[in-house]
């Protein structure tokens, strides 16, 4: 009896310890940086739920658009995302105010319940191991998670609720009590965070419960066929959105093949190395020479294995054909799954030897970006728009006219200024006489005709040239691991801005 207290007293401060440490990782420093672009138009569009109950694209003042208005409809009303995340994050300004910090709150919760509920997910489908508090551990240290999860943007959201559907899903197998309703529920959340993740999940659990519980598959279906009872006019609204801009896919014939290469790429350089396939090939013929009986639990096994990993296939497939371009953020919520994967395998390797389980583990550490992310966050860190923002702001009044080439809408959060340009396509001629243009040294395809139009149209012998001393880099920071940067660039070009001699 002593010992089973022990166990569960045990299994508590495990979890306790994990999570103290994926609250720092997440929230350490998190006001720090400016939001970049993306971060801002969910923080513009959020804002306008406050004063007007719904989210729209334009306050009054500015657009938010960077697909040139394509984003909203009639009396813009915004409609390229489902609007849970702006209704989240409208409250917490409510409660909380309006600040970076509290823009990216939120989302770092919804992170952080992912890590406690991979615990309690892998604990589903193997109860009495080591592999929750493995992949609990793992995900709260994983670099990619976190930038993500530290982002103002739906990621965290469609990672938390995917799992939650997948953890639902398995008590609906186990024949829990509410486990339909809660799977109703759980689904219509995930719809509403990013309505195209919970296409995925369902393709996962069909699948799953053809092959291994058709018994369920009734069930299942009903709670598929409500949900899309329930959400499909908000699913034919969304769908009735033109596109000003083509997907880049659509360019190329080879494009599908170039994003599943690039996800695939990212997931092993980041998230599994390859060398990990080695470790398991290693551990699964150790456990069947040792105790000679690996094949009679292969089907109770791969039942297990197959749903994380369908839904990795599915989210995989499903954004290779849709996704515009191979964004890591896109398979967002195959990261945790990833590493519950990880997980079995350090498990397997823990029967084996103690020793070759801790060498994998020194080994995902030492080649992961742990120690750059430590960097970050315990760092002060500079981007192009702080510098530009705290100059306007300095300087400049409410009443002023800003013109930029790009990152618009980051100037429209932190300033109460006009500003003009970026991807928005609205009509630049109130650039003529503003008070400030920026023309960054980076710029995107997208935004060449505003930087012509610039050009060509603004009285340059009326402005000067002022630099400051901030990077001149083409975002303020990315979400990708790839594009991420943990430290102040030292090497780039400084920002100018020019302002009108009057």
């Amino acid at each position: 009896m002593r010992s089973y207290w022990w166990a569960d007293k045990k299994e508590h401060i495990i979890l306790l310890v994990i999570a103290s440490v994926s609250l720092y990782l997440l929230l350490a420093n998190l006001g720090n940086q400016y939001l970049w672009q993306d971060e801002a138009q969910t923080a513009l569009v959020s804002k306008t739920v406050l004063t007007d109950g719904l989210p729209r694209g334009y306050d009054g003042k500015n657009f938010f658009s960077q697909q040139a208005g394509a984003e909203y409809g009639k009396n813009y009303i915004w409609r390229w995302h489902t609007w849970l995340p702006f209704y989240v994050v409208a409250g917490f300004y409510e409660v909380f105010g309006v600040s970076t910090f509290v823009s990216r709150l939120p989302f770092t919760l919804f992170g952080f319940g992912t890590v406690l509920l991979i615990y309690f997910f892998a604990r589903s489908l193997w109860p009495n191991t080591r592999v929750p508090a493995i992949a609990a551990a793992l995900l709260a240290i994983s670099v990619p998670f976190l930038l993500l999860c530290r982002q103002c943007r739906y990621y965290s959201m469609v990672m938390f609720f995917s799992l939650l559907s997948l953890h639902v899903y398995v008590a609906l197998l186990q024949r829990k009590k509410f486990a339909a309703i809660s799977l109703f529920v759980a689904s219509t959340l995930l719809f509403h965070s990013q309505h195209l993740y919970v296409v995925v999940f369902f393709a996962s659990a069909f699948l799953h419960s053809v092959i291994f519980h058709r018994d369920r598959l009734k069930i299942l279906l009903a709670v598929m066929a409500i949900t899309l009872l329930v959400n499909g006019p908000w699913l034919i609204w969304l769908a009735g959105m033109k596109y000003t801009q083509p997907f880049l896919k659509l360019q190329h014939w080879m494009m599908p093949y170039l994003i599943i290469r690039k996800f695939l790429a990212d997931l092993v350089h980041y998230v599994f190395p390859l060398w990990l396939l080695v470790a398991a090939l290693i551990v699964v013929c150790a456990n069947r020479i040792r105790r000679g009986r690996f094949f009679s639990s292969f089907s109770q096994s791969l039942e297990k294995v197959s749903l994380p990993a369908f839904f990795i296939i599915f989210n995989l497939v499903t954004f290779t054909v849709t996704g515009p371009s191979p964004f890591f953020r896109y398979i967002a919520p195959s990261i945790p799954l990833v590493i519950l994967l990880i997980a079995i395998i350090i498990d397997a390797a823990l029967d084996m030897h103690w020793l070759f389980a801790l060498a994998a583990v020194v080994m995902l550490v030492a080649t992961s970006q742990l120690k750059d992310y430590l960097y970050e966050i315990t760092h002060d860190y500079d981007g192009p728009n702080e510098g530009i923002i705290r100059y306007l702001n300095k300087y400049g009044s409410p009443d002023d006219v800003v013109a930029t080439s790009s990152d618009d809408l980051t100037l429209k959060f932190y300033t109460k200024m006009r500003v003009v340009g970026g991807l928005t396509g609205e009509n630049l001629k109130p650039a003529k006489n503003a008070r400030w243009v920026i023309i960054r040294k980076n710029i995107l395809e997208q935004s060449k005709p505003v930087v012509d139009y610039l050009l060509a149209n603004i009285e340059w012998n009326r402005y000067r040239p002022i630099e400051i001393n901030y990077p001149d880099i083409c975002f303020e920071n990315r979400e990708s691991p790839d594009e991420h940067l943990f430290r102040t660039s030292a090497t780039e070009e400084k920002v100018v801005i020019y302002e009108r001699i009057n």
